[in-house]
């Protein structure tokens, strides 16, 4: 993974209100969509890598959970794919 230029971190917002700091891992894009890999940045919350589908509302960018299964399935594998390759350069 390129990180040239360091991190990337982005806070997201709930819809209860309650907003969570982001680092980015990764970005890729499958079937058209662009896809973000994350993790939280506190420490109290579960470290977990967190996947998105970025679409635009709007004209604002906002980051969708996924419910499809399948499709989740193989952007996850992408995305570890992806990683691992990063870490074997």
């Amino acid at each position: 993974m390129s990180d040239q230029y360091g991190s990337d971190f982005i806070t997201i917002t709930d819809e209860d209100g309650l907003e969570y700091e982001l680092e980015v891992l990764l970005t890729v894009e499958f079937n058209g969509a662009s896809y973000l890999a994350a993790v939280p940045v506190a420490e109290e919350l579960d470290p977990e890598v967190l996947v998105f589908r970025s679409e635009e509302e709007d004209g604002e960018p906002i980051l969708c959970v996924i419910e499809d299964e399948e499709e989740l399935e193989a952007v996850n594998n992408l995305i570890m794919d992806s990683l691992y390759q990063d870490l074997e350069e």
